[in-house]
C-alpha cells in the first residue's frame, strides 16, 4: 500500500509540472502574438497621436496608365509617381494579356539605379519622384482589339525597411489595328 501512495504522489508531482510547463509555454505564446500586434501597430499605427512609420500602398505610389493609338499598335504609358522614401522595382514590372497579344520592352523616362536588395541581391530600381514605362501593344494578327484585359504587376518598397507584396493594376485597353 506504501508503494501505490508513492506512485501516486509522483503522478500527481508530474501532472502539476506538466501543467506548470503547459502555463507557461501559453504565456510564452500569448507573449509573442502580443509582440507581433505591437511590432504591427508601430509599422501601422492607427492611433492619431502616433503617426504611422510607413504609408499605405496607394499613398506611398499612385500608378497611371495613358494610351495612344499609333502606326505600329496602341503605345501604353504607365506612370509612376513615387513619394519621397520610396522605391520601385523596375524588373518586377511585367504585363500580362491575353494569347494573341504581344508587347514590345519597355523604355524608360529616367535611368534606374542600383541598389544592394536584402531580397533580391543587386537590382535597378526608380527611386525619381515620377518615372514613366512606355511599351507598345499590338495583335499577333494585326487586327485591332476592343477591352482587352491588361494586368500590370509591379513592387515597391520604402527605403526605410518595408517592403509592400508585389501589386497587380487589372484594366482593359484597346489595341489599334496594324493592317
Amino acid at each position: 500500500m506504501q508503494a501505490s501512495k508513492i506512485s501516486a504522489s509522483r503522478y500527481l508531482l508530474a501532472g502539476k509540472k506538466a501543467a506548470i510547463a503547459l502555463t507557461a509555454v501559453t504565456a510564452l505564446s500569448l507573449l509573442s502574438v502580443s509582440a507581433q500586434a505591437a511590432g504591427l501597430n508601430e509599422l501601422f499605427g492607427n492611433s492619431s497621436a502616433d503617426k504611422a512609420k510607413f504609408l499605405p500602398v496607394n499613398e506611398a505610389f499612385a500608378v497611371l496608365t495613358d494610351t495612344k493609338t499609333s502606326a505600329k499598335g496602341t503605345r501604353l504609358a504607365i506612370t509612376f509617381d513615387i513619394t519621397p522614401g520610396h522605391y520601385v522595382y523596375k524588373d518586377q514590372l511585367k504585363l500580362s494579356f491575353p494569347k494573341g497579344i504581344k508587347a514590345t520592352p519597355f523604355t524608360f523616362s529616367q535611368k534606374p539605379v542600383s541598389i544592394d536588395d536584402p531580397t533580391f541581391g543587386r537590382v535597378p530600381v526608380f527611386k525619381q519622384r515620377s518615372i514613366v514605362a512606355t511599351t507598345t501593344l499590338s495583335t499577333s494578327n494585326g487586327k485591332g482589339a476592343k477591352n482587352a484585359p491588361l494586368i500590370i504587376g509591379w513592387q515597391g518598397c520604402a527605403t526605410a525597411g518595408l517592403c509592400y507584396p508585389p501589386e497587380k493594376v487589372k484594366t482593359k485597353i484597346n489595341i489599334a489595328a496594324t493592317r
